[in-house]
């Protein structure tokens, strides 16, 4: 009985004490600003997917001529993807379709972009959509961006 007790404790210190490391990571990574809620699609076909896979839900922090993408379920300090302001060629923009609605964020824009040859979508809200697009177009004098 008493061993029962101790593991039932053990195992809802371990869970709150995760819990809690979760929350100080999304913290630690929006404590410098310039972060918005963005959904990732990596190394997607021509073809829109209707059925909504492969998003995964994340947080994106401007970080000078870059975007760090991180996994909002993730313990990792470390962003998952980095995109180049100079590397990112945007060619596409459209609303969810189908099962991708429920897939992503409610009022989400889908930009297709090519990053380095490598074909992604990131949905994010119409605001955050406006401010990327503007980053994108702020780039020093010399650098290429091409915003479709």
């Amino acid at each position: 009985m008493v061993l029962a007790l101790w593991v039932g404790l053990s195992v809802v210190i371990v869970v709150l004490l995760g819990l809690f490391v979760f929350g100080l990571r999304r913290r630690l990574i929006q404590r410098s600003g310039g972060t918005f809620d963005c959904s990732l699609r990596w190394d997607v076909s021509e073809e829109p997917d209707s059925l909504g896979k492969g998003w995964v839900y994340g947080v994106a922090r401007y970080s000078g001529d870059r975007v760090d993408w991180f996994r909002v379920f993730s313990y990792a300090p470390r962003p998952r993807r980095g995109l180049e302001r100079s590397a990112i060629e945007v060619i596409a923009r459209r609303m969810p379709e189908g099962e991708e609605e429920l897939a992503l964020l409610s009022d989400s824009v889908v930009l297709g972009c090519l990053h380095r040859g490598t074909r992604l979508e990131l949905a994010m809200s119409e605001d955050a959509l406006t401010g990327f697009l503007a980053w994108l177009e702020a780039a020093p004098p010399g650098q290429r961006v091409n915003v479709a």
